[in-house]
C-alpha cells in the first residue's frame, strides 16, 4: 500500500510523490490596478497540530494537519519550489478550490481544471480571478464574510488552507522516470550552469530561487524536531511550547483567506490527458490559520514580526518579479472567483501607504524526510 503520510521537512511540508510546498510572508498590494509579483520575505513558521493537542479546540485535532501564524491582513503565496516529480495539487481555501472555484473534490478534474501542474507551477499567489492574473491571499478572520469561502459558499465553516496531490499514474510515471534516465545520460558529461539563471531543482533559474521568495533575515525558523534531526513517536514538542504554561483547549480565533490585490501571475493548463493522473490521492492536509496570540499562547513561541512596510521596501531598491512561461497556456478564469470582493470592502480601505516600484526593480524570470503529520477527518 502506497504511503500517504505528509510530513515537515524544516517549514517546508512534503506530500507524498515528491510534492513540496513553503508559505512564503510578502507585500500586501493594493486592492485596485494589476502590479508584478510581490518579493518573498521568508517562510512562515509551520507546525504538527498533533504536538499541541491539548492546547488546540478538539475540531483542530479533528481535522489533524498543521498550523502557522498570520496577521490581520497580511499576505501569503504558496512555493512549489523543490517539487521533484509530476504532481496534480489541488489548493483550496476553505474548501473552496483557488484555481475552479467549485467545492472540495476527492479526485482532479477538467472542466474547469481544479488544480495546479507541477512542478511547471513555480508559485500561487492568490485566486484565479481573471486572465493572466491572481486576486492576493490575504488573511481574515472567519465570521464577517470576506473569506472566499464565505463569498462563494455563503457560509464560514473550515478556513485555513486544504492541500491535496495526485501522482502520475503507475503507467505514465514509469515512462516519465524512464525518459528523465534518458535525460539525466544525455547530459552527464555536459557541464552544469552556473552563474545569473542557472538551472534549479524544479525547473526554477537561479534568479527565482534567489529573489522570488528565497530566504532572508526574515525567515521564520524551522520548526523544532523537524528534518534532519529525527525524533521518536510520541516525543514532547518544541522547547519553547514544552516550557509554557498549560492552556486547556478553548474555540481559536478562526482564521481564513480572503483576496487582495490584482497581480499578473498565470495558471497553467494542464497538457496531458486527465486520464495521465492517478485516481487517488498521494496525501492531503488541512492547514490551520492562527492569530499571533493564538500562536503564541497554543506554542509558547512568537509570532515572526509584521513584514516591513511596501514603500521602504521600494525605497530602498528592492526586486519586484514578472514570470512568463511562453510554452504554457494560461487557464481561464471562472465566474465564481471573478466575483470574489477584497477584503478592504469588509475591513475598510487600506490606508498603508503604496509607492508603485520602477521599472528597473522588477526582474523577468524563466522565458525572459522529516516528522509525519496526521490527517483527520474534514
Amino acid at each position: 500500500m502506497a504511503d500517504t503520510t505528509v510530513r515537515i521537512d524544516g517549514n517546508t511540508l512534503r506530500l507524498p510523490g515528491g510534492v513540496a510546498v513553503r508559505f512564503i510572508r510578502t507585500l500586501r498590494l493594493p486592492e485596485t490596478g494589476t502590479h508584478p509579483l510581490p518579493p518573498g520575505l521568508g517562510e512562515f513558521p509551520v507546525r504538527r497540530v498533533a504536538d499541541y493537542a491539548d492546547r488546540v479546540p478538539e475540531e483542530w485535532r479533528a481535522r489533524g494537519g498543521v498550523m502557522l501564524p498570520v496577521y490581520l491582513r497580511e499576505a501569503m503565496w504558496l512555493s512549489f519550489a523543490g517539487t521533484s516529480e509530476p504532481a496534480a495539487l489541488q489548493v483550496s481555501v476553505g474548501k473552496v478550490c483557488a484555481v475552479s472555484g467549485r467545492p472540495w473534490s476527492d479526485r482532479p478534474a477538467r472542466g474547469p481544471q481544479n488544480y495546479v501542474v507541477l512542478p511547471r507551477q513555480p508559485w500561487l499567489d492568490g485566486i484565479n480571478s481573471g486572465t493572466g492574473t491572481v486576486r492576493q491571499f490575504v488573511a481574515v478572520p472567519l465570521g464577517l464574510g470576506a473569506t472566499v469561502e464565505g463569498q462563494v459558499t455563503g457560509e464560514e465553516v473550515w478556513g485555513g488552507v486544504q492541500l491535496q496531490s495526485f501522482a502520475l499514474n503507475d503507467r505514465e510515471l514509469a515512462r516519465w522516470r524512464a525518459a528523465e534516465r534518458e535525460r539525466a545520460e544525455r547530459t552527464r558529461f555536459t557541464a552544469p550552469p552556473s552563474g545569473h539563471g542557472a538551472a534549479m531543482p524544479g525547473g526554477l533559474p537561479a534568479a527565482a530561487s534567489g529573489g522570488y521568495g528565497a530566504a532572508n533575515p526574515m525567515a521564520a525558523p524551522p520548526a523544532p524536531g523537524a528534518f534532519p534531526a529525527p525524533s521518536a513517536p510520541g516525543s514532547a514538542p518544541a522547547p519553547a511550547a514544552a516550557g509554557a504554561p498549560p492552556c486547556p483547549p478553548r474555540a481559536a480565533a478562526a482564521m481564513g483567506l480572503g483576496v487582495g490585490g490584482s497581480m499578473r501571475q498565470e495558471v497553467y493548463e494542464d497538457d496531458r490527458p486527465l486520464t495521465d493522473w492517478s485516481d487517488k490521492p498521494a496525501g492531503r492536509v488541512f492547514v490551520h490559520l492562527v492569530t499571533p496570540p493564538e500562536w503564541r499562547r497554543i506554542t509558547g513561541e512568537a509570532a515572526p514580526p509584521s513584514p516591513v512596510d511596501r514603500a521602504a521596501y521600494t525605497r530602498a531598491g528592492l526586486p519586484w518579479f514578472d514570470y512568463f512561461d511562453q510554452d504554457a497556456e494560461d487557464l481561464a478564469p471562472t465566474d465564481t472567483l471573478q466575483s470574489v470582493k477584497p477584503v478592504g470592502d469588509w475591513l475598510g480601505d487600506d490606508h498603508e501607504p503604496w509607492q508603485q516600484p520602477t521599472p528597473g526593480q522588477t526582474q523577468q524570470l524563466k522565458d525572459a524526510p522529516g516528522r509525519p503529520v496526521a490527517d483527520g477527518d474534514w
